[in-house]
């Protein structure tokens, strides 16, 4: 049995996912998450409301990291970049999750009501993001694409980083920022009789 709270979520947590990629979401219940991390199906449900949040746990805390970072950065930045440096404080959120964050792409992507939800969350994040840009005197119209285009970036480095660990999730955030300004710069072709 674990010996305390944060031991039984972790246990949790990775008795959920393990169970997930051998037998698939939808095939695996709450009672044989909880025998499999060695507590029972009670404990299951005071750390965790239902099956799917074994996933997603921590949003609150990234929420908090997220906005806390766009709300304490100096003056002067523009939107985009006060949302990267956003991003970059909360690295270490990702970097200590890493070991549970690749296999949980692998179920989100095979689950059809788990991307759901994660697109549920990237929608709640997005718009914390902007309100946070509002706050700071962001247009309104501006901070909501702002948020959005931001989040866009964070998931190509976030992927990108899952993918080729080799290079440090900071390191494909920057890179990943630095594209989506270069589409900014990018003409258009005009293919519309003279129309931009």
């Amino acid at each position: 049995m674990p010996r305390s709270g944060a031991e039984a979520r972790r246990r949790l947590q990775q008795a959920a996912l393990e169970l997930y990629l051998e037998r698939g979401f939808d095939r695996t219940t709450t009672a044989e998450i909880a025998a499999r991390a060695g507590v029972n199906e009670r404990t299951f449900f005071r750390h965790f409301p239902d099956k799917r949040e074994v996933l997603f746990d921590g949003e609150a805390d990234l929420r908090a990291a997220l906005t806390g970072a766009v709300s304490e950065a100096p003056d002067g930045l523009q939107p985009l970049d006060l949302l990267l440096r956003a991003f970059r404080k909360a690295e270490h959120i990702f970097e200590g999750n890493r070991p549970f964050a690749e296999p949980r792409v692998q179920v989100i992507a095979a689950t059809p009501a788990l991307r759901e939800r994660d697109l549920a969350k990237a929608a709640s994040l997005i718009a914390a993001l902007a309100a946070a840009l509002r706050q700071r005197g962001v247009a309104d119209r501006l901070a909501g694409l702002a948020a959005q285009a931001g989040w866009a970036a964070f998931h190509q480095a976030f992927q990108a980083w899952i993918n080729d660990s080799s290079q440090s999730l900071d390191a494909h955030l920057l890179q990943a920022f630095a594209d989506l300004r270069a589409l900014s710069l990018t003409p258009l072709a005009d293919d519309s009789g003279g129309m931009p």
